[in-house]
């Protein structure tokens, strides 16, 4: 039964209503000695917590996306089918463009609650080793006769950890708030594209390449990158690729940005963090070296030449603003960063925050890489 579905839920709905049903209705009733008596009873009400906080705990986990599958969870699945060294570029010495055209399939979402239009498939990445479903959406325009001969900018969005690629879907439903506005002109058509991050079970991987661990970078920005050029009519260029994200995300999408300003022109952090140890379960937070060289500041502060990358910092006090500031003071031209200071009250670090900035977020990502190609 799928952790994510509405039979699960169903059976939780049921399973609290037996659970206050059973002492209401045999609390008197139990004979025997007083120790089975209490023993009974203690286990009754040991029930009736117990489903009540599954209750509870499926529908945060719905609300937020935060984990998709058992093995999630569990802490118990890996996406990781090989984990080489692939070198400085993520590519082991692959040139992308040069593989053969691959298009992929893709069929409806199975799951509803992302609304409308939202397209899956199970990518194998040809040079990542990492395998893992990618949700993928498209404007009202790419259908359009008018527009078939335009290539679509394209936004990579991604969750924190734990995340599910479903959540800027379902929960920060990025594609009804959007659709209006592209209907009438106010954002770029942008084809929105959802990878799988959670790679490693309860290891956050920090959207980096750790030989004998993941290569979830190359995943991200070569093989997915890859798999959507191939499959859609997208722009190929960096100019038309962004890279977007929330939390632990959003450390991913400035680090991404970034790192490779031949791959994305823009980039966007919501309420994330530059030094990785500001998520303690990632890999990328366990050896000083991991920590400096998986920092967009520092990556920023080392880079001989800075990158053409634009890049839209949000959050509060203490919660993303300061990396942001930290950010700004190191970009020179041609990196611009853009900084906005979360009130304090306006909801905290979570998704009602992070959905809120949709539209705005996607109104800059216009000026950025929404242009026609």
């Amino acid at each position: 039964m799928s952790l994510t579905g509405t039979p699960f839920l169903l059976t939780t709905i049921v399973l609290v209503v037996v659970a206050l049903a059973l002492p209401l209705t045999l609390w008197t009733r139990i004979g025997g000695p007083a120790p089975v008596r209490h023993a009974a009873r203690f286990s009754m009400l040991l029930f009736a917590q117990a489903t009540a906080i599954s209750l509870v705990f499926v529908i945060v986990n719905n609300a937020n996306g935060l984990f998709d599958t058992w093995g999630d969870l569990l802490g118990t699945g890996s996406h990781v089918k090989a984990a080489a060294d692939l070198g400085p570029d993520g590519t082991g010495g692959k040139s992308p463009d040069s593989e053969p055209k691959v298009v992929q399939k893709f069929s409806p979402a199975s799951d509803k609650r992302m609304g409308p239009g939202v397209q899956e498939t199970r990518l194998k990445g040809r040079i990542s080793g990492v395998e893992g479903e990618v949700y993928v959406w498209l404007p009202p325009q790419y259908d359009d006769p008018a527009y078939k001969d335009r290539k679509f900018p394209v936004v990579e969005v991604l969750p924190g950890f734990p995340g599910s690629a479903k959540a800027w879907f379902g929960t920060l439903n990025v594609n009804t708030q959007l659709k209006p506005l592209m209907e009438k002109g106010e954002v770029a058509p942008f084809v929105i594209v959802a990878p799988r991050t959670t790679l490693l079970g309860d290891t956050d991987t920090g959207c980096a390449n750790v030989p004998g661990k993941v290569n979830a970078d190359t995943w991200l920005s070569v093989d997915v990158r890859k798999m959507v050029t191939d499959t859609f009519r997208v722009d190929e260029r960096p100019d038309g690729w962004a890279v977007a994200g929330y939390s632990a995300g959003a450390h991913c999408a400035a680090r991404l940005a970034v790192a490779h300003p031949d791959r994305y022109r823009a980039g966007v952090s919501l309420s994330g963090y530059n030094d990785p140890a500001g998520e303690p379960s990632s890999l990328t937070a366990r050896t000083p070296e991991l920590r400096d060289a998986n920092n967009p500041l520092k990556i920023l502060e080392r880079a001989a030449t800075p990158p053409r990358v634009a890049l839209f910092v949000s959050g509060a006090e203490n919660d993303g603003y300061q990396g942001g500031q930290a950010l700004k003071q190191a970009a020179k031209p041609p990196t611009t960063v853009q900084v906005s200071l979360i009130p304090a009250g306006a909801g905290g670090h979570g998704t009602a925050v992070w959905k809120q900035q949709v539209p705005d977020v996607f109104r800059w990502l216009t000026r950025q890489i929404g242009h026609k190609s």
